[in-house]
């Protein structure tokens, strides 16, 4: 478990590492990879879980920050990650996927789970919505790193947010190399937030493009589980 530089956690852990099955060819872990050698082959880490488990103060955790958790390739170390959370209720998990069908294997999730999909395009934001609106967790996210399209479509984007329970949002631009959205997409997803009273929250990589109109929303704890 290491201090985080992302703005919106404190802390990530990888429990399993290794090259990421998704290979997504803008994703900012593998410069690193090829800058400090890391394995290719996935593996599990257990100590990282001793590790939460050791640490009595409460502290945000994105857990996965390296690797996607819910592909095939990785789904199988789950359990062993659930079983962490379950016993570490002081801590608030936050986990973030590419595959959100598989998220309903581990629905309804504990109450100090947060669960995210990451969208880039229009068809992955039709998927998210669609496996959102059945998966259980507390706090339910979208982020668009990097948004690489218009997210508008025949019908407007709060009410596919309002449908698949969506309670937070995230917007960023590509990194390594830098690849900024246009404003106009960044501004359609925005009034979706305002007309759905959906809090959200602009990295610092859009400062470029938004200048200091950063608006850095955390999400609002919910009294009971969210559907």
């Amino acid at each position: 478990m290491n201090k985080s530089g992302i703005e919106w956690t404190e802390f990530t852990s990888n429990p399993v590492k290794g090259k990421c099955p998704v290979d997504c060819s803008y994703c900012y872990v593998k410069p690193l990879r090829h800058r400090y050698g890391w394995h290719d082959d996935i593996r599990f880490y257990p100590k990282e879980l001793e590790a939460i488990r050791r640490r009595k103060k409460p502290a945000k955790i994105f857990v996965g920050s390296t690797i996607e958790l819910f592909h095939e390739q990785t789904i199988q170390y789950m359990p062993e990650i659930m079983e962490a959370v379950g016993v570490s209720p002081q801590h608030t998990f936050i986990f973030l996927t590419k595959q959100p069908q598989n998220l309903s294997r581990f629905s309804p999730f504990p109450d100090n789970v947060w669960i995210g999909v990451s969208v880039t395009n229009l068809l992955a934001f039709y998927s998210a919505m669609h496996h959102m609106a059945s998966a259980k967790a507390t706090i339910k996210y979208i982020s668009y790193e990097p948004l690489l399209e218009s997210m508008a479509g025949a019908q407007p984007i709060e009410e596919h947010l309002t449908n698949g329970g969506i309670q937070w949002l995230i917007i960023g631009s590509q990194t390594k190399p830098t690849v900024m959205p246009k404003k106009v997409w960044v501004d359609e997803i925005i009034g979706a937030c305002k007309k759905a009273n959906i809090p959200y929250f602009l990295k610092d990589n859009l400062k470029p493009l938004m200048g200091d109109d950063l608006v850095q929303e955390m999400p609002r704890q919910l009294a009971t589980k969210g559907g």
